[in-house]
């Protein structure tokens, strides 16, 4: 698995837990690094950029996943769902180096890997709509 793919998947764990526990992601992400074996990964910087950036602008990533997202509200969705969504729209709004392909690509691979069926034709769809939305 490429070195990013496995920091999304590590800021994918730490948020998922936060959502489902009703926890300040920071608490989560602080208890989830003392629990890693040392020495650290070094995908792990990422990883946390990801789990804090995603804190610092919920809001915002979470009003265009509501207002893109067709037929469901943010709380309908699945959990895993939710935070995959979080992490792409993220990266697409405030990760210059990531392309936009590149962070829907990963969020669909995510979703195959960790969530319902339906799950990856529904975040490309989701995502590639704020995307097109974020590129104007």
């Amino acid at each position: 698995m490429p070195a990013r793919r496995k920091a999304r998947k590590r800021a994918l764990d730490v948020l998922f837990e936060a959502d489902l526990r009703d926890r300040p992601p920071a608490d989560v992400l602080t208890d989830y690094v003392a629990r890693l074996e040392r020495p650290l990964p070094g995908h792990l910087d990422y990883a946390i950029g990801l789990v804090n950036g995603v804190s610092a602008h919920l809001d915002r990533i979470d009003e265009l996943i509501a207002s893109y997202a067709e037929g469901w509200t943010i709380d309908r969705m699945p959990v895993v769902d939710r935070n995959l969504a979080r992490i792409a729209v993220y990266e697409l709004l405030y990760v210059d180096e990531i392309d936009d392909a590149v962070a829907i690509t990963e969020a669909v691979e995510l979703a195959r890997q960790m969530s319902t069926d339906d799950s990856p034709r529904f975040l490309n769809g989701l995502i590639g709509r704020i995307a097109e939305y974020a590129s104007r």
